[in-house]
């Protein structure tokens, strides 16, 4: 029988630009392979002060309204106390209370069980931090 636990941590390049990163697809191929068709959870989690994990809908322009959304919410100006880094840095730290650094999702039978449209995605609005970790732990 495999495992009930498997982690693993995912090496993401986000750039120096605001993105939703969809990362569906990385977590389907740990599940083929970790879940081995077993029903669980998958836990996401991001160790960043800085970004978040978000179920949304992408290649839709879902994923530019939530960033248009955040600009709304949290400009990047010089209104925060959290002031070094590029202009408006402070917002990226407040980010992670709207979109959490975490989330944990439905697994059956080896396979997410997601909406239609919904999506996995990193949120990164961080333009001075291009690299992100995300760590898949599925637990049967």
């Amino acid at each position: 029988m495999p495992n009930a636990f498997a982690t693993t941590v995912l090496n993401l390049t986000t750039g120096t630009t605001e993105r939703v990163v969809d990362i569906t697809d990385d977590c389907a191929r740990f599940l083929r392979v970790k879940a081995a068709g077993r029903d669980g959870l998958l836990n996401l989690f991001v160790p960043h002060a800085t970004a978040g994990i978000a179920v949304i809908e992408t290649g839709a322009g879902s994923d530019d309204d939530l960033l248009a959304a955040l600009h709304t919410l949290l400009p990047a100006d010089n209104r925060w106390q959290h002031a070094h880094g590029t202009p408006g840095h402070g917002r990226d730290h407040v980010l992670p209370a709207l979109v959490p650094p975490h989330a944990t999702l439905p697994v059956l039978n080896g396979a997410l069980e997601l909406g239609t449209w919904q999506s996995v995605c990193l949120v990164d609005t961080n333009k001075d931090n291009p690299n992100r970790q995300v760590r898949l732990s599925f637990l049967g």
